[in-house]
């Protein structure tokens, strides 16, 4: 397909996606985002999550978990699933069950970015990824739902996220920000917004059936220069302190008792390319991500 016929979010209209509409996770970044584009599109969606969203949706309060999860399900048709992955399996009986042909699911670009991490727990993230993939697409090839997956990379929105908010945090905290070395690897960070539309987008797409997609920003930039961004989106000038990696190793070991999830490999991922091609995306469902420009 070539570029003039790639197809806009626009013209793949979520008017046409079969009802009812499931949303799985909807208290996620993702959700507020998804649930109002949903509603603006004057589809009624119906929101599954163990907390009430903020959106005034019919909300069914289950986990995905519960062994009488098929119980709990009203009549479904498209599924988005924006809960961890790998949560997702356990679920597909009820969720076919209930009627679903349609299923659209998050995992996240970490199923490579950390398969041979030197942390064991990150090693574990991306094999638990990479297993509830296949088991998605093995269940869904086997019962004929239509599947589709997507798979952002660096995930933000402003003021609420645990990446690019927690380094505005840090910024707002303590006026400066420290990096390992010279923060010179690849970054490519999406809007939770712009991963809603691509989700609806994606599941009106006949293009995107049974297909798995990397999602990036509309931009890549290194380490550095996302960082300097978030000053700018905090109305400040970048003050940004180049450390060597030994250095910084040691001070997140000593912030390890204020911040919990800091490890490590958090400092040697500032050298290291975490980039993604979405060419597929935007040729399959006209994927159209905004450029990094934060404002907080």
């Amino acid at each position: 397909m070539d570029a003039e016929n790639t197809p806009s979010p626009k013209e793949l209209a979520p008017s046409s996606l079969a009802s009812p509409v499931l949303v799985l996770g909807a208290t996620s970044l993702i959700g507020d985002f998804l649930l109002a584009r949903l509603n603006a599109a004057g589809i009624e969606p119906m929101a599954l999550s163990r907390q009430p969203p903020s959106d005034d949706v019919c909300w069914v309060d289950a986990d995905l978990a519960d062994p009488d999860l098929a119980d709990e399900l009203p009549p479904v048709a498209t599924v988005f699933s924006l809960s961890p992955i790998w949560l997702l399996p356990q679920a597909l009986p009820a969720l076919k069950a209930a009627g679903m042909t349609r299923l659209v699911a998050f995992s996240s670009t970490s199923r490579f970015t950390k398969q041979n991490s030197p942390d064991a727990a990150e090693r574990g993230v991306a094999k638990a990824l990479a297993d509830a993939e296949a088991k998605v697409e093995a269940f869904c090839a086997e019962r004929g739902v239509a599947w589709t997956i997507l798979r952002p990379t660096l995930i933000y929105v402003e003021g609420r996220d645990g990446n690019v908010s927690r380094l505005a945090s840090l910024i707002q905290r303590f006026k400066i920000l420290p990096l390992s070395g010279r923060g010179e690897g690849l970054r490519q960070p999406v809007h939770a917004e712009d991963l809603a539309i691509g989700a609806l987008a994606a599941a009106a797409a006949p293009a995107a059936h049974d297909k798995a997609y990397d999602l990036t920003g509309g931009e890549t930039l290194t380490y550095r220069v996302m960082a300097q961004r978030v000053f700018e989106g905090l109305g400040r000038r970048p003050a940004i302190l180049s450390l060597p990696p030994w250095l910084f190793r040691l001070l997140l070991t000593l912030a390890r008792p204020f911040y919990p999830g800091a490890t490590a490999t958090m400092g040697d991922r500032m050298a290291q390319d975490l980039t993604f091609d979405d060419a597929p995306a935007r040729r399959d469902f006209g994927w159209a991500p905004r450029d990094f420009r934060p404002r907080f």
